[in-house]
């Protein structure tokens, strides 16, 4: 397959592919005429990466996931392990992200949103951090 057939198949621009190529994640053959030639190990590769990326591990998250999948003998502890320690990052940034939400939920409903000058909204982003 040619880069195009693999990102129609795959769902990942082209670009993102090459990136992918570049850091090592996948390693397409190259044919006499130096274009890439893509097996279809390459495509359940790249699918991999793209549901992986779709639940927000990074890209060296992902490339651990890909060495324990490539990896007929490893435990799945271990792939659990990172799953796991994602999921908890994912619950602290929800935390501050709701955080956050509060915090401007406040100052919005702390505004009259009416003609006079005086705002509490800017009053609190000028002020000393509030969290």
């Amino acid at each position: 397959m040619n880069i195009k057939d693999v990102a129609a198949r795959s769902g990942l621009p082209a670009k993102t592919i090459r990136y992918y190529e570049e850091i090592g994640l996948i390693r397409p053959l190259r044919g006499a005429n130096g274009y890439r030639a893509f097996r279809d190990s390459d495509l359940h590769k790249l699918a991999f990466l793209a549901r992986a990326r779709g639940l927000g591990f990074t890209i060296e998250e992902c490339r651990k996931l890909l060495a324990l999948y490539e990896d007929r003998d490893r435990a799945s502890a271990d792939v659990k392990a990172l799953a796991e320690a994602h999921l908890d990052e994912m619950e602290r940034k929800i935390a501050e992200l709701r955080a956050m939400q509060a915090t401007l939920r406040a100052l919005v409903e702390s505004c009259a949103g009416d003609a006079r000058p005086d705002c509490p909204i800017l009053t609190g982003l000028a002020g000393p951090p509030c969290c």
